[in-house]
């Protein structure tokens, strides 16, 4: 359950600080949960609560929020039930065809996504594909870029979440629909990497329908006394393999029906 803990506020602080400093400095950490093996999953979203609060202190405006671990076969691998969410940021944001430089992640890796807008506010804990569906204001083509802040991309998930799901930026672009004017299941996607395909997939690969990512988000904020308010920025998940990126390279996707999402790195 997210709401289980095991830490006291003192240890939750402290482990918001490791993985902010690790962040910011650029250097990797250990698993948390080699000093901390008691932490609960409830200490790991208090940890990125935590995390949050410190980023917000110095300016920084949460401008979404995302979902990751939205691969069944993953999360078997990981053994969870359930996704994992986190939060997105106005200084993880770049506009469709920025130059982003490398020398602001530790090891950063790209993935597609299909991102949604809320048109009104949506809270848990009963929520399913119908209301997700009645909540959405229009999908929008995205391009997550993860870094994992734990050494040699290695993590478990207690330590995953309380470093806020790898988050580390995004770009959104193309066009945008109307759930009306797309099938989510089948939105097919190419992932291309100096101009050679690096991945393919489709909608269908976050849990079966992105829509069961937003639902699943606001169930699990409900758990945390939250919602996905109104006008909320959501990134569903990965559609495809996150691939790596090094300066140089530029990384275009392209979508069957929301146009395409270009970036470089530099």
């Amino acid at each position: 359950m997210l709401n289980v803990r095991g830490l006291d506020a003192a240890a939750v602080a402290t482990l918001a600080e490791r993985v902010d400093n690790a962040s910011r400095h650029r250097q990797p950490i250990a698993m948390l949960t080699v000093d901390y093996p008691q932490m609960k999953l409830g200490d790991a979203y208090a940890v990125q609560s935590a995390l949050r609060v410190r980023m917000e202190s110095r300016g920084i405006r949460v401008t979404g929020l995302k979902m990751g671990l939205t691969s069944r076969a993953k999360m078997l691998q990981m053994g969870v039930s359930e996704s994992l969410h986190g939060f997105i940021t106005d200084e993880g944001a770049y506009g469709e065809g920025a130059e982003i430089p490398v020398a602001r992640y530790i090891h950063p890796r790209v993935e597609a996504e299909i991102a949604v807008v809320m048109k009104t506010a949506l809270k848990g804990p009963d929520c399913d594909v119908a209301r997700a569906a009645a909540a959405i204001d229009f999908v929008v083509p995205a391009i997550e870029i993860i870094d994992s802040r734990f050494a040699e991309f290695k993590f478990d998930i207690l330590s995953v979440v309380a470093d806020n799901t790898s988050a580390a930026g995004y770009v959104v672009g193309g066009r945008t629909r109307r759930l009306s004017e797309i099938d989510l299941l089948t939105e097919g996607v190419v992932l291309t990497r100096n101009g050679q395909v690096a991945e393919v997939g489709a909608g269908a690969a976050v849990l079966g329908n992105p829509l069961e990512a937003v639902a699943m988000l606001a169930n699990q904020r409900a758990q945390l006394g939250g919602e996905i308010p109104a006008g909320c920025l959501v990134l569903t998940g990965g559609i495809t393999a996150a691939i790596h990126v090094a300066a140089g390279d530029a990384v275009v996707v392209h979508y069957q029906s929301l146009g395409s999402v270009r970036i470089r790195f530099v």
